[in-house]
């Protein structure tokens, strides 16, 4: 059968494939179409697996928030360079993946990984065809999803920084507020009785160290260490941190002052804790604050 340029360019329409990969597989499928897409789909798989090696810490976020205001997910999707993160055909599987995964609330990334998106793929199969398609290593890193007590407010630094909270009374312009202090500041739990143990004991355990270097009477050291304690729990909790848009107030005291309270927070950054060099994008949110 002969290989027209109308065939090619349907194949190219329906893959995203490269011309002379699209020709290729025609001619070895003899111009059957559904052949030559069943052919390079499997053919993506291979170079997905050859690719899963490589770092791939780059990326987007994806938020969304349910029409009640009740329900919000965080998705991080990452990508070995910004050049294809910036992309749309990245940027429309990382909507689809929040998307489904606001709608289906699957119960952990291997189920979210075997969930179907709207073409009938899995979120895998797709993550692996964008892969063959688009030349280099991703992953589905991570998501989170919060059912609210009160009300969810979101905030996205970009697509690097995002921050779902839930706020017990107040107003949107506080939910608000509190999502971009939470991106700024970067608490890791709401107040001290949500420190875990183990983050106290390593703590204590350092300054303890630190502490006995300075050859003072042990209770002394248990007071130095103490002190340090306390101030490293308020640096840790979002109720112990100075509020970013007024620091001569905790965010503890704001929510008394508006009769509100803060249940959870989620906060994600694109490639938190993936071996590369990153970019201070916290502080620019302080700036933003800030400014």
């Amino acid at each position: 059968m002969a290989i027209t340029a109308a065939l090619v360019k349907e194949l190219r329409e329906r893959t995203g494939a490269g011309m002379m990969e699209c020709k290729k597989a025609l001619v070895e499928t003899d111009g059957d179409i559904d052949a030559a897409i069943e052919q390079m789909r499997k053919s993506g798989m291979a170079k997905a697996d050859k690719k899963a090696g490589r770092a791939a810490s780059e990326g987007l976020l994806g938020i969304k928030t349910s029409d009640d205001n009740k329900t919000a997910v965080i998705v991080e999707i990452n990508s070995e360079t910004d050049f294809v993160s910036k992309g749309d055909a990245f940027k429309e599987f990382v909507a689809n993946v929040t998307d489904l995964v606001l709608a289906e609330k699957p119960a952990d990334l291997d189920a979210l990984l075997a969930a179907k998106l709207p073409s009938g793929s899995t979120v895998e199969d797709t993550r692996k065809e964008l892969i063959a398609q688009l030349g280099e290593n991703m992953s589905v890193r991570r998501f989170e999803i919060i059912d609210a007590k009160g009300q969810v407010a979101v905030y996205s630094h970009g697509s690097r920084i995002g921050v779902i909270v839930d706020v017990e009374g107040g107003d949107a312009e506080l939910g608000k507020d509190l999502a971009m202090h939470i991106a700024a500041s970067r608490p890791i739990c709401v107040d001290e009785s949500s420190v875990p143990q183990a983050e106290l004991d390593k703590e204590k355990e350092i300054y303890t160290a630190q502490a006995q270097e300075s050859g003072k009477p042990a209770e002394i050291i248990e007071k130095m260490v103490q002190g340090r304690i306390k101030k490293f729990l308020k640096e840790i909790t979002l109720l112990g941190q100075p509020f970013v848009k007024d620091p001569d107030q905790t965010v503890e005291k704001l929510l008394k002052d508006k009769n509100a309270s803060v249940v959870s927070f989620v906060r994600l950054e694109v490639g938190e804790g993936i071996e590369k060099k990153q970019e201070n994008f916290a502080d620019e949110v302080m700036a933003q604050v800030k400014g």
